[in-house]
């Protein structure tokens, strides 16, 4: 934990993704104060017409991307609110998604709900100025 998951409809290359991964856990190191080696990125390639949303009120469902963050709690909104849009960017810029099709959503834990046994055990809980 933090664990970065994407859904996407499409299939991108692994060159792609993984220059996703590394932007994404460099933004989410940096701006969220956190030890890079905690961060997991997952990028998953449901296929075509897997992901879903009605965009408009009375349309139609429009294939959309949803990023699903589980952070540990403690991070004001909006800090929160600029890491989504940096995490946005990233995606817009690298697999070509449209901002209006993409949702960010956060599911926020205690540090003794994310276990690493290379960092030694749970994640401490988090508090500002926290590596």
């Amino acid at each position: 934990m933090p664990y970065l998951q994407l859904d996407v409809n499409e299939h991108y290359a692994v060159e792609s993704k993984k220059q996703l991964a590394a932007k994404m856990s460099e933004t989410y190191a940096r701006m969220m104060s956190v030890d890079i080696r905690r961060i997991t990125v997952a990028i998953r390639e449901l296929g075509p017409g897997s992901v879903w949303r009605i965009a408009q009120e009375d349309g139609e469902p429009v294939p959309v991307a949803l990023m699903m963050l589980d952070i540990r709690r403690g991070r004001p909104p909006e800090l929160r609110m600029e890491l989504a849009k940096a995490l946005c960017a990233h995606c817009i810029e690298i697999l070509g998604l449209h901002e209006h099709r993409l949702n960010v959503e956060f599911t926020q834990h205690s540090g003794d709900e994310m276990y690493h046994p290379a960092l030694g055990g749970y994640s401490p809980e988090w508090e500002p100025g926290q590596r």
